[in-house]
């Protein structure tokens, strides 16, 4: 396309520089299913500190909490707690089986939360209470931020439709009648 708008060997150069600019920007993006997947987790979050919440406040031990709520959630959160109750079952670090969590920006501040109680030996319900409640903020904050993006997405193509429109009907015809009385005697 911009071979032809150009044209020549500029035309030639801009179109494949046009071109590797579009294949990295497309490869940057994030595939559908990942998104889906992300979206899935961050949704999910606050629901299961609060079952973890419930079933330590009724004298679960940690692992059993977890396992309750990998069984009630399924999915990719579950499957990511369950990898988690799978290594503190067999002896590792709390902390370092929470911090592989981290990796991931939706479970961060799950695996933070947890590994800072497990140093620092707080009570694990009161920090998961705490979390469900910013999960829970930030999930209607980014509702609230999507909705008003909604709004700009949907006025833009009536933008692109009506400028042209106004341009032609509104701008044309004064232009052309002005310049008709200014060039011709």
């Amino acid at each position: 396309m911009v071979f032809l708008l150009v044209g020549g060997v500029p035309g030639v150069v801009a179109g494949v520089a046009g071109s590797v600019v579009a294949l990295v920007l497309v490869r940057r993006r994030e595939p559908a299913r990942l998104r889906r997947e992300r979206d899935r987790v961050m949704a999910d979050l606050p629901l299961a500190a609060d079952l973890m919440v419930a079933c330590l406040r009724a004298g679960q031990p940690i692992t059993g909490a977890i396992d309750v709520t990998v069984e009630a959630l399924g999915g990719p959160l579950g499957d990511r707690l369950a990898w988690v109750s799978g290594q503190l079952r067999l002896g590792a670090a709390p902390e370092r089986a929470w911090q592989v969590l981290a990796a991931e920006r939706a479970l961060a501040p799950l695996a933070r939360t947890m590994s800072r109680a497990a140093v620092s030996g707080a009570p694990v319900a009161d920090v998961l209470a705490r979390l469900s409640d910013d999960s829970r903020h930030a999930a209607r904050a980014a509702s609230a931020a999507a909705a008003r993006r909604v709004g700009v997405q949907a006025v833009a193509p009536l933008g692109l439709c009506f400028l042209p429109a106004f341009v032609f009907l509104g701008i044309v015809p004064v232009v052309a009648g002005l310049a008709g009385d200014v060039l011709l005697p």
